[in-house]
């Protein structure tokens, strides 16, 4: 008998606008090996695009990415468990350049 393979895979709601475009965030919350072997399998979407620690998935995809196994969850559900999971690479920040008559 063979075993289920159990995917956690996460999608929010797409409504990131970007060029046009209405966008979802698609994470693991168990690898990242996990998300890329989903992606590469279900929805064409090519590595490159990996963005750190997610692929923007665009609105027409969505619905297949749900209908292959990814978990619908709120925006803010999929960040605490993407952190929960130590899996969220923050962007580094870029220091505020200094202002006033000091800073030259």
């Amino acid at each position: 008998m063979g075993r289920l393979l159990v995917v956690t895979v996460l999608i929010d709601t797409p409504v990131w606008p970007w060029r046009g475009r209405l966008w979802s965030h698609l994470v693991s919350d168990v690898s990242y090996a996990e998300l890329h072997a989903f992606v590469a399998a279900e929805l064409d979407i090519p590595r490159r695009a990996f963005q750190g620690d997610h692929y923007d998935v665009p609105e027409e995809l969505y619905g297949r990415a749900v209908a292959a196994g990814a978990e619908p969850v709120a925006c803010r559900e999929l960040l605490r468990r993407l952190l929960a999971a130590g899996l969220r690479v923050r962007k580094p920040r870029v220091p505020a350049a200094p202002r006033g008559p000091a800073a030259g």
